[in-house]
């Protein structure tokens, strides 16, 4: 299946609750590659690469989040693939 890459963004009550964490557990189960880190205005920001399937599945997963976090929206854009990623990694 065609891979693509998604930039997200999720807003709420998503930074000191676990988000990053439950993110990166998340993707490594479904084999996502990518990345996640928290963004300069108390959202998370995500990179993520798999088929359109395997994403649609990961951004369900985050909509649920960890069990303190309150997901109020995920924005969502195409960019273009990136060759490389072999894994999903929290940022700092």
């Amino acid at each position: 299946m065609a891979q693509k890459r998604l930039s997200l963004t999720i807003t709420g009550r998503v930074q000191g609750v676990g988000y990053r964490f439950f993110a990166e557990e998340a993707a490594e189960a479904l084999g996502v590659v990518g990345w996640v880190k928290n963004g300069w205005d108390g959202s998370v920001e995500i990179e993520a690469q798999a088929d359109q399937p395997t994403l649609a599945l990961f951004c369900d997963r985050l909509r649920e989040g960890p069990p303190l976090a309150y997901v109020a929206d995920i924005e969502q854009r195409e960019i273009p693939l990136l060759s490389g990623d072999a894994s999903f990694e929290v940022r700092f």
